[in-house]
């Protein structure tokens, strides 16, 4: 049957070719001859592997294998240079291999849900031009860092798996407008979600979350999911905590960061690009200018959410409950958010005036 319609359309060089439910355990090799397809339709079949002839298809632009028996990551598809939206789900892939993720310099979208991946590799960072990936209902138990180098990545699908957590970096991913995680593991997301500044949805439903970042209300968040965590409550309950004793290390370096506040500096982990003349800087600004590591060491800080200044370590953590409807203008979820906040020092919690609460648990 498959060889008929592959005949046929020899004769007619078509622009689309589908065979969707044809029962194809293998693609016949005669497929290679129709460079001139842009679409190839061969979901809901029983193929097994893919034949070397698939790589003349120089013109794909859409490769549908969705619903088939395919158990790995077929290096021939990365000969597919033309190739913008690759659905493989619900195969048997439990394995990419590193060398087969080079090529796809135009490839816009990749769903990859409901198979049986346990890892993405380091080189998932080769998908330089990827807008959407989808990896539902696998086995991942973690992201690698190199995932965060997507900075092309509008929209993430990784709900029902076994994340726990995601990386520091998932700052980078600065084009992310939605985020999939419900039905994970997760118990804390990264403080770096605050900079993606375009996330307008995030559903975290369904995880081990207690509390979210800092830097929640920044985001230009239009809907978040998060039903089904073991968020933390508002229940008061009255402390008063005794003055802590700092370390020499983080002393020395909340002065030198008043300091440089002091001076107006904005940045120290980079030389400054204005026109400022440098005689005119602080000692402790022409300083540090000279200690790249001690600057690295700076950038890392967090600034006090009661007085404003700024400290090396996380030294207390705290919640802010905030209104999801008034505060954070969504209208997906009532009731509050529980948001983190970070304090300096006992004598900043010991204030009056704040509503930052410790945060207990049982």
């Amino acid at each position: 049957m498959a060889d008929t319609l592959l005949i046929r359309a020899l004769k007619s060089q078509p622009k689309q070719l589908t065979l969707c439910n044809k029962n194809l355990v293998k693609i016949p090799r005669a497929i290679g001859k129709l460079d001139c397809i842009c679409q190839l339709q061969l979901k809901n079949n029983k193929i097994k592997k893919l034949p070397k002839e698939l790589c003349h298809l120089f013109q794909l632009q859409v490769l549908n294998l969705g619903n088939n028996d395919l158990d790995e990551f077929s290096p021939i598809l990365q000969h597919l240079h033309s190739l913008e939206k690759l659905h493989l789900f619900g195969n048997n892939i439990s394995h990419i291999d590193s060398s087969s993720l080079n090529g796809f310099r135009s490839l816009t979208f990749l769903n990859l849900n409901g198979n049986k991946l346990k890892q993405l590799p380091p080189e998932i960072c080769n998908l330089i031009s990827i807008e959407h990936l989808s990896i539902d209902n696998n086995e991942l138990i973690e992201l690698p860092i190199e995932f965060c180098a997507l900075t092309t990545l509008e929209e993430f699908h990784a709900a029902g798996n076994k994340l726990t957590s995601l990386p520091l970096e998932v700052g980078y991913l600065v084009s992310l407008e939605k985020l999939h995680l419900q039905r994970n593991r997760i118990r804390e997301l990264p403080e770096g979600l605050g900079k993606c500044y375009n996330l307008r949805y995030v559903d975290v439903a369904a995880n081990e979350l207690r509390i979210f970042p800092t830097e929640l209300s920044s985001l230009p968040l239009k809907e978040l999911y998060c039903e089904e965590n073991p968020l933390l409550q508002n229940m008061p309950v009255h402390s008063v905590q005794e003055e802590e004793v700092l370390s020499l290390k983080e002393l020395s370096a909340r002065y030198i960061m008043k300091e440089l506040k002091d001076s107006d500096e904005v940045s120290w982990d980079e030389d400054s690009s204005s026109d400022e003349d440098p005689e005119e800087w602080s000692y402790m600004r022409k300083a540090i200018r000279h200690y790249p590591d001690i600057r690295t060491m700076l950038a890392q800080s967090s600034k006090c959410a009661v007085c404003g200044d700024s400290f090396l370590n996380t030294w207390l953590e705290c919640v802010k409950f905030v209104d999801a409807k008034e505060d954070l203008k969504l209208t997906s979820i009532s009731g509050s958010i529980p948001v983190r906040a970070l304090l300096c020092s006992y004598r900043c919690f010991n204030a009056a005036g704040h509503n930052y609460y410790g945060v207990a648990f049982p």
